[in-house]
């Protein structure tokens, strides 16, 4: 019962706020609500070190993007349900052939330095993150090889594309860098510089000082931007301390050290759900795991059956491995679409567990159990057995061992096979030589959904439509909906194709993990937008404020 303690003290405070209000017009009593002051002082744990802080170096670093989150600026950032929204830029206009886009910058956004955040700040960066040298992703420096980027004029710039492409808006929401600082240096200089840990951005906070202790870096103080293009931050100072861990990091909250801790790790989220001093925020992770099904495999025709593998998902008992792998912090997964998202279909038919149901469906299949002996189920001497490849960590495995157990209560033999997660996809899944397998697909860093990659028939060979689903009328969706500006007509396009992929199941989706943090409840202000990447949780921080303790408190 305790991990629901939020859930339960949401439904009780909404009670007691009508209770009071019916009071107020009774009696002329007045609810006063807190008003946001400016001022004080935020420290929170985070997990993790500081090794860059630039926004072209912190790929794979975490905690060094969180803190860069709030240095730098980016031209969009994206609203709760994915969509675009300005930062830097204030404006943009899309071609009608969706080639050529453009963006107007604010005129009043300045460089922590005071000099003006200027359209060749925005080619700089984009020349950085394309050069040869760059440690980025081959993908990302290759995407950005094929746009071409110029500067209009002072605070207009354009990108061009080689051919229409409407999930290019997911890759604007980088850093920006001052060229004026930069410019001039080689990537290698650039990464030795002393930029990197004295940055200069134009974000709504900016560098104060660094917290050395024993000769290493254990923390950043951050001071608000009072030049900030946009509203100017309630909390005056935004203090980071680094932890190796959330058990660390909930230690330093208990000693009062910080009043917000980065990540809560499973290990300590009991003891935090039990903590009446501090408020848990959660949302759904962007990723889910799925069983994918080779239907173009000989030895196992009977995938390519739409009934056996509804059976095979009627099976899963998926909340119950929710609770037992993810300690209840999880949403059961219906399709390949997240449901936090613009392009998410609420109609999704959500198929929960059904042992008599699925047998039921393997048996209209032609399934049966031949012999009083039997426990497998065959058809015309095929048994109804499969291969199911997995990761070999711990996590996976717990995972695999759960399918296994479920499917053969409905007699389907299954052989686990246990492989490190890349010579899973190099062995495995690249080579088409699987029958099922066990994965976890990532939308990280991604708002646009785009399922196209993953299941449009054209990419069965060298795509990643691992599945070999082939659907002529799912993949039209997924084409023109991957060209069309119009967000509510691309909405249209992926609720069907959600709709069909409800019906044909070419994959089993299992569930979406949850990702907390958690904050003292003296500060106020927080709320969530889209969470596809750590530092989305710092969405409106410019809105965040403290409430001064009392003597009572």
């Amino acid at each position: 019962m305790n991990k629901f303690r939020w859930q339960i003290i949401i439904i009780l405070l909404t009670g007691l706020v009508m209770g009071l209000l019916l009071l107020s017009e009774q009696t002329g009593f007045r609810l006063v609500s807190p008003v946001p002051t400016s001022g004080g002082v935020y420290t929170e744990a985070l997990v993790g070190t500081l090794q860059r802080l630039n926004p072209v170096l912190d790929y794979y670093n975490a905690a060094d993007r969180d803190v860069d989150r709030l240095i730098f600026s980016s031209l969009i950032k994206f609203d709760e349900r994915g969509l675009p929204v300005s930062d830097l830029a204030e404006s943009w206009g899309i071609s009608y052939d969706g080639l050529t886009y453009n963006f107007q910058l604010r005129e009043n956004a300045k460089w922590h330095d005071g000099n003006p955040v200027i359209a060749q700040d925005v080619v700089f960066t984009v020349e950085l993150m394309r050069d040869p040298d760059s440690v980025l992703p081959q993908d990302i420096m290759d995407f950005w090889t094929k746009v071409e980027v110029n500067e209009l004029d002072e605070h207009l710039v354009q990108f061009k594309l080689q051919e229409a492409f409407a999930p290019f808006m997911d890759y604007l929401d980088f850093g920006i860098l001052p060229q004026h600082l930069l410019g001039g240096m080689t990537f290698a200089e650039m990464m030795n510089s002393e930029f990197n840990l004295k940055p200069i951005g134009s974000g709504p906070y900016q560098l104060d000082s660094l917290i050395i202790e024993e000769n290493r870096i254990n923390g950043i103080v951050l001071a608000a931007n009072n030049a900030y293009y946009q509203k100017v931050p309630f909390i005056n100072n935004f203090v980071f301390r680094y932890y190796n861990n959330s058990q660390e990091a909930y230690s330093a909250y208990q000693e009062g050290v910080v009043q917000g801790i980065s990540s809560i790790s499973q290990d300590i989220l009991q003891q935090v759900l039990e903590d009446p001093n501090i408020f848990l925020f959660s949302a759904i992770q962007p990723e889910f795991s799925m069983i994918l099904f080779n239907l173009k495999n000989n030895d196992v025709t009977f995938l390519q059956d739409a009934n056996v593998r509804r059976a095979l998902l009627m099976a899963l008992d998926r909340r119950g491995m929710i609770n037992r792998l993810l300690d209840g912090q999880g949403l059961i997964a219906d399709v390949p679409v997240l449901p936090m998202n613009w392009a998410y279909y609420n109609g999704n038919v959500r198929v929960d567990q059904d042992i008599a149901a699925a047998g039921n469906l393997l048996k209209e299949a032609g399934f049966t159990f031949e012999g009083e002996s039997s426990n497998v189920r065959s058809k015309e001497g095929a048994s109804l057995s499969l291969r199911l490849v997995h990761p070999d960590d711990d996590y996976h495995t717990a995972m695999a061992l759960a399918i296994q157990s479920d499917w053969q209560k409905v007699g389907v033999d299954v052989e686990l096979v246990s492989v490190p997660y890349d010579v899973l996809i190099l062995d495995h899944l690249q080579p088409l030589t699987y029958e099922a397998a066990l994965i976890d697909i990532d939308y990280s860093r991604s708002p646009d959904p785009d399922p196209y990659p993953f299941w449009d028939k054209s990419q069965q060979k060298g795509g990643q439509n691992y599945s070999q689903w082939e659907n002529q009328i799912a993949s039209q969706y997924l084409e023109e909906a991957r060209v069309l500006k119009d967000i509510e007509e691309r909405a249209k396009l992926y609720r069907n194709f959600q709709v069909i992929f409800s019906e044909e199941m070419p994959a089993l989706p299992l569930f979406y993990p949850v990702a907390n943090f958690a904050v003292d409840k003296s500060i106020q202000g927080i709320r969530l937008g889209a969470w596809y990447d750590t530092p989305d949780r710092y969405w409106n921080v410019t809105e965040w404020y403290i409430i001064a303790k009392t003597s009572t408190d």
